[in-house]
């Protein structure tokens, strides 16, 4: 618990804490009105009972004449009311009280998905093609959900506490010797149920993430890959992994909301076995019927009432906890991570790009690209060749400044790239990758993708990349393009992905293999429309079709790490 805590304390902003104070001191005096609540039970019934009190106590005698009251039914009338209005302020105070508390702890999921998405983004290319996305899109939306409701249960519990305090301490004084003695049977329960049922739920916990993790792999894996199945027609070998993912989620959760109803059970079945208890060591104490002591027995009987619940609370919420602390785990780690932290240097390509001695490798001890040196020129169309996993996309993303190379240099116009002004060489790049990613809306949102929203601009790259001819026949720059794009040809797609590419006007076209999914035809069409467009750029290819490189101006082929011209 004291570690869950301190990973809360990284999470939690200073307002976080302020505000997580002012709702440790209100439950404090929520914990005093309901202690109130309860002790003002016993005299009330006290003097309801036996009217002689009003007279004979000095302080119902003191309230009787200082009010000037007429007579005992009207004082004891009088004083019912006044409870009456108490406890409807009791509710009032409480509800705020919940309100306040829902606010902050929802309040937190929205901050906590924020930053988890905003981490993510800050993810090093590198670091985040380590990263299984479905694990990411669990972490938003699933586990920083889990956390509020871990958050909302560490609030109830330190609420809960302040009530048995308080409480506690009020029967301490009306019976210290009962109270001890019903304080050691409940301390010995709750013991019981931390050592037994808590440890338990925990590794429920651990399960619930585990198999959740599975659940979403499976969903993002289907819908990504939903031509592919239908063409293998393994239909029944997913749906039985996902069938079997979803049951043990299922399985697991049915486990502990079974386990998270024994504290109630259990307590609830102590607590009036104590009742009970209560009444027959008073009645053997004092040798008679419980009439006498009416008052003090109503007392524990309405103090038990208001701390079963208290401990019931304090039991499933530290349960919960256990079963939701998983996901604290999770976020704390996600947003422990370095992220990249880019400044807005500007960077200047007028002459050319050099790379010095460039060495890289994903291995420790292995290296993909060894002591490498190349100069684009601007203006440049310059092709890379080679085995596929000879490092081809690997160099470009280097040069593009997606990767960091583990030794040498990168210079632009001799200027060295850093993380001052590698923001800005990739605001020069236009990059049309092999597997174009289109999401479900109209063809100008898959243009813009996140930029300025122009609608002349957006025909303009359309009719640059041919393929306004055919949106104006549909709904022009509003035509749905669906899911992955799955409502245009291959060729289209890429045009689209042309279209993209060039809006933000780049000074350098990167295609990633680019055409090599289309057919011989269509790669020509579409490279004519890239060389057209890319005629003030500099263009760099990667490609395995000579075809696609026949205009460029140099060819490199890159084998064992190495690099050479080719023509």
């Amino acid at each position: 618990m004291i570690e869950t805590l301190k990973k809360l304390r990284v999470l939690l902003t200073k307002r976080d804490k302020q505000f997580l104070l002012f709702l440790l001191f209100f439950s404090i005096f929520i914990a005093i009105i309901e202690t109130v609540g309860i002790s003002a039970i016993m005299p009330f019934i006290s003097i309801a009972s036996n009217f002689t009190l009003v007279e004979t106590n000095e302080y119902y005698s003191f309230l009787y004449k200082f009010f000037n009251f007429e007579t005992v039914q009207k004082f004891v009338i009088i004083f019912g009311i006044i409870l009456i209005i108490f406890y409807i302020f009791r509710s009032g105070i409480n509800l705020f009280y919940f309100y306040l508390m829902a606010k902050f702890t929802q309040g937190r999921y929205h901050l906590l998905a924020f930053r988890l998405f905003r981490n993510y983004l800050g993810f090093s290319y590198r670091d985040f093609t380590s990263k299984n996305s479905s694990n990411l899109t669990k972490s938003i939306v699933t586990e920083a959900n889990n956390l509020t409701g871990l958050i909302s249960n560490i609030l109830l519990i330190f609420s809960e506490i302040f009530v048995i305090i308080f409480i506690y301490g009020m029967l301490l004084f009306v019976n210290w010797k009962i109270t001890l003695i019903l304080t050691i049977i409940l301390a010995i329960k709750a013991l019981f149920l931390i050592k037994t049922l808590s440890k338990k739920i925990k590794i429920l916990g651990d399960s619930r993430a585990l198999y959740q993790q599975k659940f979403y792999e499976i969903i993002n894996s289907t819908f990504g890959n939903f031509k592919i199945i239908k063409l293998f027609s393994n239909e029944n070998k997913i749906l039985n992994e996902f069938k079997n993912a979803s049951f043990e989620y299922a399985r697991v959760n049915v486990v502990n909301k079974t386990l998270s109803i024994v504290p109630r059970l259990f307590l609830e079945a102590v607590g009036f076995s104590l009742m009970i208890f209560v009444v027959i060591y008073l009645i053997y104490k004092y040798n008679s019927d419980i009439k006498p002591t009416l008052p003090i027995i109503s007392m524990y009987i309405l103090a038990l009432y208001r701390l079963l619940p208290s401990f019931n609370r304090i039991m499933s919420g530290y349960n919960d906890i256990m079963f939701r602390v998983k996901s604290l785990d999770i976020i704390h780690s996600d947003l422990m991570y370095n992220i990249e932290n880019l400044g807005d240097k500007k960077i200047k390509f007028k002459d050319k790009i050099e790379l010095k001695n460039i060495l890289f490798g994903f291995e420790k001890d292995k290296s993909i690209l060894k002591n490498l040196n190349l100069t684009i020129k601007k203006g440049e169309k310059i092709a890379f060749i080679g085995e596929s996993g000879a490092g081809k996309s690997t160099l470009v993303d280097i040069i593009i400044g997606l990767y960091r190379p583990k030794i040498g240099n990168i210079l632009v116009d001799n200027e060295k790239l850093n993380d001052f002004n590698i923001k800005s060489l990739r605001q020069k790049i236009g990059y049309i990758p092999q597997s174009v990613y289109l999401f479900d809306g109209n063809v100008a949102d898959n243009v813009v993708f996140g930029r300025e929203f122009y609608e002349e601009k957006i025909i303009q790259v359309l009719k640059k990349a041919n393929i306004w001819k055919f949106l104006k026949e549909k709904d022009g720059i509003y035509t749905k393009v669906g899911e992955g794009g799955i409502q245009l040809s291959g060729g289209q797609k890429q045009r689209v992905a042309i279209a993209r590419a060039i809006y933000s006007e780049p000074e350098i076209l990167v295609l990633d293999e680019a055409t090599s999914a289309l057919d011989s035809q269509t790669e020509e069409r579409i490279m004519d429309e890239i060389y057209t467009v890319s005629s003030d750029k500099t263009l760099i290819i990667i490609a395995h079709r000579l075809s696609t490189i026949q205009r460029c101006e140099k060819i490199y082929e890159i084998k064992n790490g190495q690099i050479s011209l080719k023509n």
